[in-house]
């Protein structure tokens, strides 16, 4: 059984609840609280089920899966409010539509006198079954946020603006050492973050739905993940 880690997992996702304010939820005390998280009392089958409810989980989910060992690669789940930027776009349909995407958005910006862009990127969704089932083909947009006050030479490409939007937003560490299930996992658990904390997704034109940011501190790789919410 891990309901213990799992209680602990789920008031961190539940915007970092304390033990104190699911005590008073439950109506228990919270040295309770603390005797379920440390595994040595177990909540009864009306309390199990309250405490579903609270986090919008099932009892299997509760009682049977580890769901904190998911969530231990990703870090600072949050809320933030992204001031406008400009950036320029480049969508991609390819067998590596990621690279081939951001070597392009480089090749742009190191064209403009730009050596080192910051980035961002999404996957892009306009793909046929037959170009991922026969070709093995996947889409991809990457993006070169501007500099303030960037006049971008010519008029080669259009420039978007990004009006300031809050998102919801968590931090991968080492995205790239098993990308095909954590960064997939990732948006799960940002998803899950937002269900618990009552905010909805925010899908508009005007506004970029989702995106990552990959940057590397002390040594060590990261990548934020941030989807817009209303």
């Amino acid at each position: 059984m891990s309901l213990g880690r799992n209680l602990q997992f789920l008031r961190k996702m539940h915007d970092g609840m304390t033990q104190e304010e699911l005590a008073e939820k439950m109506a228990v005390s919270r040295q309770t609280i603390s005797k379920w998280e440390l595994d040595t009392a177990c909540p009864e089958m009306d309390k199990l089920i309250e405490l579903c409810q609270i986090f919008s989980c099932t009892l299997d989910q509760l009682i049977r899966e580890d769901m904190a060992a998911s969530g231990e690669m990703y870090s600072h789940m949050r809320i933030e409010d992204v001031d406008q930027f400009r950036y320029l776009r480049y969508a991609v349909i390819s067998a590596d539509p990621e690279g081939d995407a951001i070597q392009h958005i480089k090749r742009w910006a190191a064209a403009c006198g730009v050596e080192e862009p910051e980035l961002i990127g999404w996957d892009f969704p306009h793909v046929s079954q037959e170009q991922i089932n026969v070709y093995h083909m996947h889409g991809y947009a990457a993006a070169w946020i501007l500099p303030p006050d960037f006049d971008l030479p010519g008029k080669s490409a259009e420039i978007i603006v990004q009006n300031r939007q809050r998102y919801a937003a968590l931090t991968v560490k080492d995205p790239f050492k098993a990308p095909f299930s954590v960064i997939p996992n990732a948006y799960k658990t940002l998803m899950s973050y937002m269900q618990m904390n009552g905010l909805q997704l925010k899908y508009e034109k005007e506004v970029l739905t989702c995106f990552e940011r990959v940057y590397s501190q002390n040594g060590i790789e990261y990548m934020d993940v941030y989807i817009a919410v209303k």
